[in-house]
């Protein structure tokens, strides 16, 4: 039937060319009927042979009618970005009036998702048709998908507009503005900001968003004039806002005279009822041009926020109260110091000034339980004032350190955080800075989710992130890829792809994201040339760029389409799987057959496993027991030799701090696999005694392995065999970097760094943070008490970690009393002395030398390891020999 079919297609083709057959004889019933060969075609899985055959066709007849149909709609069909088959076929009828066809090719088209030029087109046809309302429709749908589009988008506002829909043509009004301004027509842009005026006066973020789009577009000079426009609206209604304008204005140009004039007299209508208003604006010289504007307002409210009533901070004294102002001297009522004069020159420099609603008024005023219980009960109260507090702009650490201990205990800080930032993440009021993701702010307005997403964007500083952030806001419910924040944020990834430049990780993940997206809505790819195989060609090194695809979907997508598109794809993964270590490229591998590649790539990792390290370890934890692995031909012992020089290999870089996490995470895996999980003393309890010195002469030579284990080991092959012999003389334990302690001792310095951690160092940031809060840090005692403290904290707490994550705590089974050993009490007889001594053997954490308990890893405890009864040993102290016999050996109970 498939062979039919392409026959039947075939003689199509070329009775269409042999008859010639005009434009005039086609209808849409012709189109119909190769709808019905595409079905039987998909039916019979022909799909690809029949394009194929199609496109041959085209390669000497371009303008065949059946050709570029068929090829075209299986195109569309693939989601292939090439729709130039049926841009030909469309443009054809276009030039020939056919718009009953056209508009039959265009809905056909539009049937695999939305097209510019389908849409296009399908306007311009109804046009032809007199159907002057089905426009709009079609109009809405194309400027949904062609971002650049303004003319329609102001032409279906004004449409709205004179319909009495003002909300929708407000929408469309600001699509279209968005889009002049990239066009640079500031003529449209300031005929649409007017109208915008009129209908939403209120939505000022609005405003100085678009502003900053302006400025950068087109011209500051341009932005500053619409900037005036929106003052002149609310300087009657909106006095904060007109002086928060005012202030951009002249941060464009701090010699605008006119914008001056206006804030001073902004600020006297606002601090109209303020006792000291014409004293201040004269101190801050705010009214004389010839002082720099920015000072003088900054000067100036410093000083108009000392008024009678007024919250101030002292670094001694904390929160006060201004009493009264007479002339340049102020009264302040202190807790502990009422009515404390100070000369207003000294209290703008010594005092922060502070709202009615700063955290630190509400704890100084508030009775301890009224605050606990607001704030355990209202979140948005409570981070909306600490956030304020502190200039709008607070992270989740300086919240913590306003409400931990003094308000919440550690325990319920840790509930009613959970809280608090899944409030900053979705409730409207709250923001992200643009500089730091993490710094959140408290919006007058309410923002929008999608500018929400927006701003999150724009603070994301990598590739991965905003990547994440967008995935993110297409994820949302009734979420469309339409508005200029989507615009904005999409075109960053575009843009590494219209000119890629050298080929690295970003031009890869825009690649794979652009096409993820793509697919939901195909007419983001349309313009775009997206060719995996000639990006992959440009790579130089496909294992480290696959590194730095820091996204597990696009490590995904990057192997799926190197199957699709690459035709050596498994030498690709092969090559890849050791840096990767991704258990689909095994998976993949397994499936199509190729058990050959892995045996040989299995083997090429052991070969070279200073190279291969993690992969080993991944192989023999996860593929010993598969097929190709035991087709590799590595005998078990050889495989454990392999880990052993693993181990030792990862010791060595972290000592030299050489990519430290990841040796860490090879060291303890290997380490599991050895030791924990019984790999080596299983192998050991079954093998010949050359094997056995051959095994254990390795881990003799791991330097900083834990003497413990090295004991263990030797005692299990003494127990299996009492009269085994060690080459190389008796094995002297050295001091590695790991040491052995008691489970008591290692529980007890968790405690200490637990203590130090959740109480004294939480109780150290809140010195500091009131240390810094006093300002003037060169005269600060305070602040470098506060300090001093803490280089101290974190000292002893390094010093923990680092011990406590050294430390290997001794297993009391696994003491031999046939030597002496970590855990073993030990009876002396001194020659020289001719006197019996008795020591305890343990750890440097337990040594206490006053009651005979000694650190095996101290010079005297180092020279008794591994003595046996009756063995005699001489010991040099502060210039004296001393003979020592050894007499008794017994376990130590713990």
């Amino acid at each position: 039937m498939s062979e039919a079919l392409l026959k039947n297609v075939q003689e199509m083709l070329n009775e269409e060319k042999w008859t010639r057959a005009t434009l005039s004889n086609y209808s849409t019933s012709q189109f119909k009927e190769l709808d019905l060969i595409l079905k039987e075609a998909r039916e019979g899985r022909v799909y690809d042979d029949l394009k194929k055959t199609c496109d041959e066709h085209l390669g000497h007849t371009k303008n065949s009618i059946i050709a570029l149909y068929l090829s075209g709609m299986v195109a569309f069909s693939r989601q292939l970005i090439d729709d130039s088959a049926m841009i030909n076929l469309v443009t054809i009828f276009v030039d020939n009036h056919k718009w009953s066809i056209v508009r039959y090719l265009c809905e056909r088209i539009l049937d695999y998702g939305e097209s510019k030029f389908a849409l296009r087109t399908l306007a311009e046809c109804y046009k032809n048709e007199n159907q002057e309302e089905d426009i709009y429709g079609i109009w809405e749908r194309l400027v949904k998908v062609d971002y650049e589009e303004a003319d329609i988008a102001k032409a279906l506002a004004e449409h709205y507009e004179k319909n009495g829909d003002i909300e929708t043509a407000t929408d469309y009004y600001k699509k279209a503005l968005h889009r002049y301004i990239n066009k640079q027509l500031f003529t449209n842009v300031r005929e649409i900001w007017e109208k915008l005026l009129d209908f939403c006066p209120e939505d000022i973020d609005f405003f100085l968003h678009i502003r900053k789009k302006i400025a950068k577009n087109i011209s500051e000079e341009k932005a500053v004039l619409l900037l005036n426009d929106v003052y002149s609206r609310c300087k009657e209604t909106d006095i904060d806002t007109a002086i928060g304008i005012l202030k951009i204005i002249l941060q464009y140009d701090e010699r605008d005279l006119q914008a001056r004039r206006e804030i001073v007299e902004c600020f006297r209508k606002k601090y109209a009822h303020h006792s000291q208003l014409e004293g201040y604006i004269r101190i801050s010289n705010l009214s004389q041009n010839y002082r720099n504007v920015h000072e003088a307002i900054t000067d100036f409210e410093k000083h108009i926020a000392f008024d009678k009533g007024s919250f101030v901070f002292h670094r001694t004294w904390g929160v006060g109260r201004i009493a009264g102002v007479e002339g340049d001297e102020i009264l302040i009522d202190f807790a502990k110091k009422r009515a404390h004069s100070m000369s207003l020159k000294m209290a703008v420099n010594a005092l922060q000034t502070l709202s009615n609603n700063h955290i630190w008024v509400l704890k100084a005023t508030w009775k301890k339980e009224k605050l606990r219980e607001k704030v355990k009960s209202d979140y948005i109260w409570t981070l909306k004032t600490i956030i304020k507090s502190f200039g709008n702009s607070c992270d989740i650490k300086r919240i913590k350190a306003e409400l931990v201990p003094v308000v919440l205990s550690s325990g319920e800080w840790t509930t009613w955080s959970g809280k608090a930032r899944e409030i900053l993440k979705s409730d409207p009021g709250f923001g992200v800075s643009p500089d730091n993701i993490d710094v959140f702010t408290v919006r007058d307005r309410p923002i929008s989710m999608e500018e929400k997403f927006y701003n999150e964007f724009k603070a994301e500083r990598n590739i991965f992130a905003r990547a994440a952030t967008l995935r993110n806001f297409v994820n949302q419910k009734d979420m469309e890829p339409d508005s200029e924040f989507f615009t904005e944020m999409f075109g960053y990834f575009t843009a590494f792809l219209r000119s890629p430049g050298q080929i690295n990780e970003n031009v890869i993940a825009s690649y794979l994201f652009v096409k993820e997206l793509a697919g939901r809505y195909p007419h983001l790819g349309a313009g775009l040339s997206l060719n995996f195989t000639e990006f992959f060609d440009a790579l130089d090194d496909v294992p480290a760029l696959f590194r730095e695809l820091r996204d597990n979907k696009f490590k995904e997508e990057f192997l799926r389409h190197v199957q699709l598109f690459i035709p050596d794809w498994a030498d690709i993964y092969v090559k890849l799987f050791p840096y990767a270590l991704v258990p689909s490229i095994i998976t993949q591998l397994e499936k199509e057959g190729y058990g050959d590649k892995l045996s040989a790539m299995t083997a090429e990792c052991f070969d070279n496993f200073r190279e291969y390290k993690e992969a080993v370890v991944w192989l023999f934890k996860n593929a010993a027991q598969e097929p190709w692995f035991k087709q590799a031909d590595i005998s078990f012992e050889k495989q454990l030799i392999t880990l052993i020089h693993i181990l030792d290999l990862s010791y060595r870089d972290i000592e030299n701090h050489r990519e430290t996490p990841e040796n860490r995470k090879t060291n303890k895996q290997v380490y599991s696999i050895l030791f924990k999980e019984g790999s080596l003393n299983s192998f050991i309890d079954q093998a010949d005694d050359d094997t056995i010195i051959r095994i254990y002469t390795f881990i003799n030579d791991v330097k900083d392995l834990d003497p413990q284990d090295k004991l263990n080991l030797r005692s299990r092959i003494l127990t299996r065999n009492p009269d085994f012999k060690f080459f190389g003389g008796e094995e002297k334990t050295v001091l590695t970097r790991g040491f052995m302690v008691t489970s008591a001792m290692y529980e007890e310095k968790q405690r200490q760094l637990a203590h130090i951690m959740d109480v004294e160092v939480p109780a150290n940031s809140k010195e500091i943070a009131f240390a810094l809060s006093l300002g003037d840090l060169r005269e600060n005692s305070e602040y470098k008490a506060a300090k001093e403290k803490q280089d101290i904290l974190n000292s002893t707490v390094a010093k923990l970690k680092d011990e406590i994550e050294r430390a290997q705590i001794f297993d009391p089974q696994s003491i031999n009393a046939s030597r002496v050993s970590f855990g073993t009490k030990v009876t002396l007889s001194n020659k020289t002395g001719n006197k019996t001594e008795e020591y305890t053997i343990l750890g440097q954490w337990e040594s206490d030398p006053g009651n005979n308990i000694i650190s095996y890893l101290s010079p005297f405890g180092a020279a008794l390891l591994n003595k046996s009864v009756g063995e005699q040993f001489e010991f040099s102290i502060n210039g004296e020999t001393i003979l020592y016999v050894v007499e008794l050996i017994q376990m130590v109970t713990f």
